[in-house]
């Protein structure tokens, strides 16, 4: 193996570790809020990083053309998927009255859900 080979590998793997711990942060997050607001964020935003850093790190140490393409799929959907996701669950969490507005410092959502009901009317 030649060095650039093993810096390579070397970076990889750091990548690799630093990707793990951030979702493990993520998932520790998502046990440790109090409420879907709070976990929704611990689950989107540290773990679409940290699958960034893994999906980094592999690409790293597999280095052939048709891997590193695939792994770059993956971050793109990743991307395009995981905050949407997220962001749906925490509007059907507001709409049903799970999130508790006691904790938000503005509502943006309340006059519009409410002028929509007046027009029901």
């Amino acid at each position: 193996m030649n060095a650039w080979a093993e810096a390579a590998d070397l970076v990889g793997t750091l990548l690799l570790l630093l990707g793990c711990l951030q979702c493990l942060l993520g998932v520790i997050g998502m046990l440790r809020f109090p409420d879907v607001l709070s976990r929704s964020h611990a689950a989107t935003k540290p773990q679409t990083l940290g699958m960034l850093l893994v999906l980094a790190g592999v690409a790293l140490r597999l280095r052939h053309g048709t891997d590193v393409g695939t792994l770059a799929l993956i971050v793109f959907f990743q991307f395009l998927t995981s905050p949407v996701a997220s962001h749906l669950v925490a509007r059907s969490a507001y709409r049903t009255g799970q999130t508790g507005s006691r904790g938000l410092l503005r509502d943006d959502l309340d006059p519009q859900l409410s002028d929509g009901d007046r027009r029901e009317e």
